[in-house]
């Protein structure tokens, strides 16, 4: 494996030169020819996704295929645009100069993805990538086993390795790549992970992108729509059984609001996820990763109850790996739910006397991947906004904001690094290069030494700069 990893690496490294000349039309041309191989394999994916996470395929649909046939024809509506030079002003040392701004591919890049949207999470920075012009190398998760085999067949059959590689592998496996001099590396998962692969990439001083999570809070204000608000983050928090990196984590709600939230978000839980008879419907609610995940989460489950928390539904883990939606009331802010993101369908509820509090809440942890605002008063989401950071904000919805193109979507500090999606993938994928031309008649030469008799450029320069 190691011998192939870098005989890859190699090609990749030589044919890296080539593609510095790609214009817009060889890269849009390359992206259709990824819309061609997904559309052929879309059964199998299909198939796949259900086999390692057990998704619909209405929900891997919309979730995982089609966003990304989003992604790409977006890039080609735009990749023109992105790949145009910009002209920047001048300043008094080169009034006379032409100056610009280019995007050049970074070369290599390394795409180490997930297991919970190991499709839509793999394809994506792929796009970026390859609208930028680089060579890639795909490294998706060994906890998918099924979507990393769809994924690696439908590259190999469709791109020769010097540009395209998927390697399948466990954890050595992505600790080989991680040891070569890649351009840039693209990493979604934990934030646990993500620390380590940092540390990989500045060996190399390799660039990174880091998508992370977190948890994602919600905020319900006074005048927010409680029923609402519940079938929205019902929805959010339960689709992919709650493993989705910007799930609602946990809900902090006004004391005296608190059991009309409970009701109407049970309520939503059962019209969505459960059959008329009352049980859960695995036709439309996927199963957790693996048997060492699900006992994480029935493991927060117990240690928040035997501190005090109230189990109010679910906490149930059946055979085939099911975990019942799962709310807890009275959660202590000091438990290990409180510390760590939960990433399964458990939803822990906080209360609040006045909006400070919540916002207090909080900023005591990491700032968030995602922050939800449900309100009817602008003053208070202004409120919010301002005061909590967070790597993106959804006001009276959940999730959507990652599906619109034109918005950044990335975390900040321990929830992540850098942006993706659109432009803004674009331009991970590209070093931001500084272009000057300078006139013949080149100003800046009037302050060579020697200096005598220049008393007054420098004086006009201090004014003028």
């Amino acid at each position: 494996m190691i011998e192939q990893i870098e005989s890859i690496f190699q090609q990749q490294q030589l044919f890296k030169i080539q593609l510095r000349y790609s214009d817009a039309q060889q890269r849009i041309e390359k992206l259709r020819k990824l819309r061609r191989a997904i559309e052929s394999n879309e059964d199998l994916i299909y198939e796949a996704l259900a086999k390692d996470l057990r998704k619909s395929r209405n929900e891997a649909a919309i979730s995982e295929v089609l966003f990304i046939y989003g992604e790409i024809e977006f890039a080609i509506r735009n990749l023109r645009k992105w790949m145009r030079s910009k002209s920047v002003g001048r300043s008094v040392t080169n009034l006379l100069a032409k100056s610009s701004i280019v995007y050049q591919p970074k070369g290599v890049a390394l795409i180490i993805s997930p297991w919970n949207y190991p499709f839509q999470l793999t394809m994506s920075p792929l796009v970026s990538a390859i609208a930028a012009g680089n060579c890639v190398v795909l490294k998706p998760s060994e906890h998918s086993p099924y979507t990393s085999a769809a994924i690696q067949k439908m590259i190999s059959d469709s791109f020769d390795v010097k540009e395209i590689a998927c390697i399948e592998g466990e954890k050595s496996t992505a600790e080989a790549l991680l040891k070569l001099p890649f351009d840039h590396v693209f990493f979604t998962g934990s934030s646990t992970i993500g620390k380590q692969i940092m540390k990989a990439a500045s060996n190399h001083l390799s660039s990174v992108t880091l998508e992370l999570g977190g948890k994602s809070p919600v905020i319900l204000d006074e005048t927010a729509n409680l029923e609402t608000a519940a079938n929205k983050v019902a929805w959010g928090k339960l689709i992919n059984a709650g493993q989705t990196c910007i799930a609602p984590d946990y809900i902090v709600v006004q004391e005296n609001r608190r059991d009309e939230f409970v009701r109407h978000y049970l309520n939503a839980v059962k019209k969505m996820f459960f059959t008329m008879d009352g049980k859960i419907d695995p036709t439309v609610y996927a199963k957790i990763i693996n048997q060492k995940h699900a006992d994480r989460l029935l493991d927060l489950i117990r240690k928040s109850v035997l501190d005090g928390a109230q189990l109010v539904e679910g906490g149930i883990l059946s055979e085939d790996l099911t975990l019942s939606p799962t709310l807890l009331l009275d959660v202590s802010l000091d438990n290990a739910i409180m510390e760590e993101e939960i990433f399964g369908p458990i939803l822990p509820v906080i209360t609040y006397v006045k909006l400070e509090e919540a916002i207090s809440i909080i900023n005591r942890r990491e700032k968030p991947l995602a922050l939800y605002v449900f309100s009817e008063n602008k003053h208070s989401i202004q409120q919010v906004v301002q005061q909590v950071p967070s790597g993106g904000v959804c006001v009276n919805d959940v999730l959507i904001h990652v599906s619109n193109p034109h918005l950044p979507f990335g975390g900040v500090n321990g929830s992540g690094q850098g942006s993706c999606h659109g432009f803004f993938g674009f331009k991970a994928f590209s070093h931001e290069r500084a272009v000057m031309r300078q006139c013949k008649y080149a100003l800046s030469t009037l302050i060579y030494p020697p200096y005598q008799g220049k008393k007054i450029i420098f004086k006009l320069l201090k004014k003028w700069i």
